[in-house]
């Protein structure tokens, strides 16, 4: 294939798209920099928080009381101006298009609606290297594989210094999987974007049209599109891994040197997402094990009972010995999962860095 088939000029512009990513302890980090962003900012911020599908949307009435920007929950197909913070409703995904904000009920990603990683990925592929992805405070790694394309659009990569943060997981899984230009402390990061939204991007960048149509397939995946009809099945290789969502076939995805999967009805997950989900199903799995043992232990110790007041006292005994046998199994189950561990990428990473001290 020619260079010219192979890859998409994106134009450059103004970086005056600023998408923002947080999860536990970004609350606070979010009206941290809102309080100290210039009220005539020259940008759009559009800010996802993962929150719980049941919670009202709170964050606008916060932000605004920091007197900056208006912010206010996204409303569909409404219209993309400067100095305005656009925030994801609950239960919703927000998106980007050319000029226009859009809200969907896709599925899930990394567990959560709304989710990072849809923002930054629409972003991206809507307005390329004007886009600057902020990762802060947050557990797991929603955001990452976003970020990393933002990056791979020419866009910029900042991330809250980890130290500061109440939960490092999110901006650490960014700095080892993207090439971040900036790691600053929240104190710092309202100066950066006053510098970084004041520069024009002069030099057009390069994206392959394989990872064009990757974005795109995402993208209108969590615009409610059908995933199987938009082609996900295509994005990746097969696995034997099922979706914890839905028990669909999980695809495996890569970016760069991030893995991710999808499974054909849309669902996403990092790899770090994918194994605290497994395990927690595991746990899950455990109890409703000890729970259906010990419910066959009531039952042949109550048949026992019946037997023997029907003066039957070998089948009564024998019912007792079952039950008997079937409580050493209970003990054995209930060892299993109080061994049980809950892991993550981050806490096996940990787990390595000790046994090497």
């Amino acid at each position: 294939m020619t260079r010219q088939c192979a890859y998409i000029i994106v134009m450059s512009g103004k970086r005056n798209i600023i998408v923002i990513g947080a999860s536990a302890g970004g609350f606070e980090a979010i009206k941290q920099l809102v309080a100290a962003l210039p009220a005539d900012l020259d940008a759009a911020i559009f800010v996802v928080w993962h929150m719980s599908a049941d919670v009202t949307g709170m964050l606008p009435q916060v932000l605004n009381r920091q007197n900056t920007l208006l912010a206010t929950n996204a409303i569909d197909n409404e219209p993309i101006s400067c100095n305005r913070i656009y925030v994801a409703p609950p239960d919703k995904h927000l998106l980007l298009e050319k000029g226009i904000v859009r809200i969907s009920r896709g599925p899930k990603e990394n567990r959560f609606r709304p989710a990072v990683d849809p923002l930054f990925r629409s972003a991206a592929e809507s307005y390329g290297d004007r886009v600057i992805g902020i990762i802060l405070s947050g557990a797991l790694d929603d955001g990452t594989a976003g970020l990393w394309t933002i990056k791979s659009r020419g866009g910029i990569a900042i991330v809250q210094e980890p130290a500061e943060a109440a939960f490092p997981s999110m901006p650490e899984s960014a700095l080892a999987a993207v090439e971040v230009d900036y790691r600053v402390p929240i104190a710092k990061m309202a100066t950066l974007l006053v510098r970084l939204t004041a520069e024009t991007v002069t030099e057009a960048s390069e994206i392959t049209m394989e990872e064009q149509r990757k974005t795109a397939i995402e993208t209108r995946i969590a615009a409610q599109n059908p995933a199987l009809q938009q082609g996900i099945l295509t994005l990746g290789t097969p696995t034997p891994y099922a979706c914890p969502d839905c028990h669909g076939v999980l695809v495996a995805i890569t970016d760069g040197d991030i893995i991710r999967y999808r499974c054909h009805t849309g669902h996403a997950h990092s790899a770090d997402s994918l194994l605290a989900t497994i395990t927690e199903q595991i746990e899950d799995t455990l109890w409703s094990a000890i729970r259906g043992v010990e419910e066959s232990i009531l039952l042949l110790n109550n048949l026992g009972d019946h037997y023997a007041d029907k003066n039957q006292p070998k089948l009564a005994a024998m019912y007792f010995k079952k039950a008997q046998e079937a409580e050493c199994r209970a003990v054995i189950v209930r060892q299993t999962v109080f061994s049980h561990e809950q892991l993550s990428t981050a806490s096996i990473s940990t787990q390595a860095e000790e046994d090497e001290g």
